[in-house]
């Protein structure tokens, strides 16, 4: 594991800026990585293209991890100096009605490490499961010989108030399986989809190692705004809440 990231992980404070995994848009991506290099964040996740890779590491000196569920899609992204792999963020398929079941992830990540077995390799838990369901899954993922695995849950959330009580609403799926998760395996979780600046603290204090955050950064129009949310979130991790027991 990258030792910047190893390390921010043991500290329970890693930040990840996610672009998207089907965002190919060069300087939509190249925004989102200069944005989470200047606002200090832990490393960046973009989609797994080698030329995105390559120009994102003409861009920062963060670990750079590539998202992608075919893994034949890694192998040229390392090529090309991915420090990392994350087999998920599955949020964008949702809306085509795709889902993955828990036998496809773990078919998923067999397959990746028999390509690929000594990279560091996250793999995210679909929140579609039920948290028993997932929790399950995260176990078996760990058997795998999984480095990290992440959570997810922000398009299922449907906040009913607007505010800090809507991003705590919007934010509870992914938190509740961190909290679950968290305390069935020995791997660390990042927490990831539907968090904010208000909710980090709490995702951290239920057990999260780190965060990923995605379109609380990328959705924003300018460079100066996405350096300012990343900034926030920073902040937002040095706000330690106890954890949870």
């Amino acid at each position: 594991m990258h030792p910047v990231l190893h390390q921010a992980l043991q500290q329970r404070r890693a930040l990840k800026i996610i672009s998207g995994l089907n965002n190919f848009n060069r300087d939509q991506v190249a925004a989102v990585v200069q944005a989470a290099d200047q606002g200090g964040a832990t490393y960046v996740d973009i989609a797994a293209d080698p030329q995105l890779v390559s120009m994102a590491l003409s861009l920062t000196r963060l670990p750079v991890c590539v998202s992608a569920v075919e893994p034949a899609q890694f192998l040229p992204a390392v090529a090309a100096g991915a420090h990392l792999i994350e087999i998920g963020n599955f949020d964008s398929f949702y809306a085509q009605g795709r889902l993955f079941s828990a036998p496809e992830v773990l078919d998923l990540t067999c397959q990746t490490r028999q390509l690929l077995p000594t990279i560091t390799l996250s793999v995210t838990v679909p929140h579609h499961l039920p948290l028993d369901q997932q929790v399950q899954l995260a176990e078996a993922l760990e058997e795998l010989g999984v480095d990290l695995i992440q959570t997810e849950g922000g398009t299922s959330a449907k906040p009913a108030h607007g505010g800090t009580l809507g991003l705590v609403e919007k934010a509870a799926p992914t938190i509740a399986a961190a909290y679950e998760i968290s305390r069935a395996v020995k791997v660390p979780v990042l927490c990831a989809s539907g968090l904010s600046d208000v909710t980090i603290p709490l995702a951290i204090g239920a057990g999260a190692a780190g965060v990923g955050v995605g379109s609380a950064v990328n959705q924003l129009n300018s460079q100066v705004a996405m350096v300012a949310a990343v900034r926030r979130l920073v902040e937002a991790l040095e706000l330690r809440v106890p954890q949870i027991h």
